[in-house]
């Protein structure tokens, strides 16, 4: 084996970029494999100058991998981490299968809790709540807040693993995702408890008739239970269903 060229920022962050494509080449067999292959190809091809130890690497990330897109990126930093040790001789090839082994699950359950169920829950609550002052410049403000957040935890979970490898685990621990998690499933349910009452307030305002202040009360009503839900951790889709059951209900009866 001839010895490793060092991964210099530019290989570094073509592998980052090629990440966002994780998913590009989903398959039913490997899953994320190809893609996670692909992302690490140009690092691989600097740390292994000889073609027999390039098929090699590259075959050794050919396995199943599946995790949560956005988390992967600590993962990739730590499969970097290690594949430069395999690299100069400090460690077996089998230490960084069994390290993506044994954190894609734990990290795609932390990163569906933190991005699917709290962030994007979150950002969309906010961002709904200000269509009366924004309206359609409303959309833009979601795209924006959430792909900052999103692009920035990215970059910083990839920088971890790539300089802490295995203490990477302890590092994404002290993050503490599912409090900061939590606190965004608040911010969801006051959001939504606010726009639910600005709608209840403008509807008394302008619709009129003998009904509208039960359907101004109803309206605050559902805001205060579906905070409270959330904060019992009932699932988002059970709230929806619940708020659109009352909808047709109100529809059906006023």
């Amino acid at each position: 084996m001839s010895p490793a060229e060092p991964l210099s920022r530019g290989v570094l962050l073509r592998v980052f970029l090629r990440s966002l494509f994780l998913q590009a080449s989903w398959n039913p067999k490997g899953m994320q494999n190809l893609g996670l292959a692909y992302s690490l190809f140009p690092a691989l091809e600097r740390l292994y100058p000889e073609k027999a130890d390039q098929e090699a690497a590259v075959r050794r990330h050919l396995v199943f991998f599946n995790t949560h897109p956005y988390v992967a990126a600590a993962i990739l930093g730590g499969v970097l981490y290690h594949e430069q040790r395999i690299a100069r001789g400090e460690e077996p090839p089998d230490k960084v299968v069994a390290f993506k082994a044994a954190l894609m699950g734990p990290l795609a359950a932390l990163g569906d809790g933190f991005f699917w169920l709290s962030l994007k829950p979150a950002v969309g609550a906010v961002c709904a709540a200000s269509v009366p002052v924004l309206h359609a410049w409303a959309a833009l403000l979601f795209l924006f807040l959430y792909n900052l957040v999103h692009l920035t935890l990215r970059a910083r979970l990839f920088f971890m693993g790539l300089v802490l490898g295995d203490r990477l685990v302890e590092a994404v621990a002290r993050a503490n995702l599912p409090t900061r998690g939590a606190r965004l499933r608040s911010v969801a349910a006051a959001s939504a408890g606010g726009l639910a009452a600005w709608l209840a307030v403008d509807l008394g305002r302008t619709a009129g008739g003998n009904h509208a202040p039960w359907l101004v009360a109803g309206c605050l009503a559902l805001g205060v239970v579906s905070y409270i839900l959330v904060q019992q951790r009932v699932p988002n889709y059970v709230v929806l269903y619940l708020a659109a059951g009352l909808a047709c209900a109100a529809g059906a009866f006023l």
